[in-house]
């Protein structure tokens, strides 16, 4: 329990906006519920909401001690009262999550507190299964990104050992991930491999592909098979064998069928025309191959996980 005080600049003031104010990452859902519960109370007896604060009175707050910090960016889950995330799986050492397209995965220039980490952190936080807290606490992490405006799989570790485990594993490829995406064009041929180099321009955060080794290149190889063909439309299932970035993106584009919705490398005149503002592409099921030992994950060994449902395969291809 902490007590305050208010002073002659607080006086006048509704409790709850105080409150708000003192306590900037306490969500204000859950200041409302506090003060149903009598959590927080003034001069020892019931605090009413719109109740006015004058000078000298004590509030006592029994409100767990990290919504007393300040904000900050690894702290801001604490904001989000009713986490919203799309669990695919879950047990004691990982969960996946189906990322909506248009969330970010990390914290950036433009969003700080509508994140999955955050979600995530604040869904464990609230199930008291982590706290920052505790001794020695492991901070829940994800071990692979989406893009922004890509959907799909994303794997969050909940401790050490399977952040370890999973990141060599994706190094190893030993994590089969398959993407479903909607080309404007079918290639030729429908199904293939392909093999070339991207050169990531870091000022306008886009990927140029090249057909022989370039300075600063990195290999990325493609694998697609069209699944099905409707006008001008076709639906592709892609498999990568590296992991570059917009690596699908860029070389779909290349082979001169650019992804539905894509602003970066796709045709804008198309896009508009069918209202598409984000790329049709999404990681929809993941499969734990794990030909090699992975210890304490041994269980997930040939497990595959897939979404319920991609909204544009049900649009163009339902």
């Amino acid at each position: 329990m902490r007590e305050l005080t208010i002073g002659k600049n607080d006086a006048g003031q509704r409790v709850d906006r105080f409150v708000s104010k003192a306590l900037p990452l306490l969500p204000p859902a859950l200041l409302q519920k506090y003060i149903r519960l009598k959590r927080i109370k003034v001069n020892g007896g019931r605090a009413q909401r719109d109740q006015r604060l004058r000078e000298g009175d004590v509030l006592q707050l029994y409100i767990n001690d990290e919504f007393f910090d300040k904000p900050r960016e690894d702290n801001l889950f604490l904001t989000l009262f009713r986490p919203s995330l799309d669990i695919v799986y879950e047990d004691e050492n990982l969960m996946l999550l189906n990322k909506r397209p248009g969330l970010v995965v990390h914290a950036d220039e433009t969003e700080k507190v509508n994140t999955l980490i955050n979600h995530i952190q604040a869904y464990l936080y609230q199930k008291r299964e982590w706290n920052p807290r505790w001794e020695n606490a492991f901070t829940p992490a994800l071990c692979n990104r989406i893009d922004r405006n890509t959907g799909g799989i994303v794997i969050a570790a909940k401790n050490a050992e399977t952040l370890r485990i999973i990141n060599q594993k994706i190094r190893d490829r030993e994590i089969d991930k398959r993407y479903l995406c909607i080309t404007v064009g079918t290639p030729r041929p429908p199904q293939g491999e392909v093999s070339c180099f991207l050169l990531k321009d870091e000022k306008k955060k886009q990927v140029a592909v090249y057909h022989r080794p370039v300075p600063g290149g990195k290999t990325a190889v493609t694998r697609y098979r069209t699944l099905e063909t409707r006008g001008e439309l076709s639906l592709l299932e892609v498999e990568l064998l590296t992991g570059r970035t917009h690596q699908i993106r860029a070389t779909m584009a290349d082979l001169g069928c650019p992804l539905l919705g894509d602003g970066k490398y796709g045709d804008g005149q198309v896009n508009r025309r069918y209202g598409e503002t984000r790329q049709a592409l999404y990681s929809y099921r993941l499969t734990f191959d794990f030909p090699t030992d992975a210890g304490l994950l041994n269980y997930l060994r040939g497990r595959s996980f897939q979404v319920e449902s991609v909204p544009f395969r049900e649009k163009y291809f339902g």
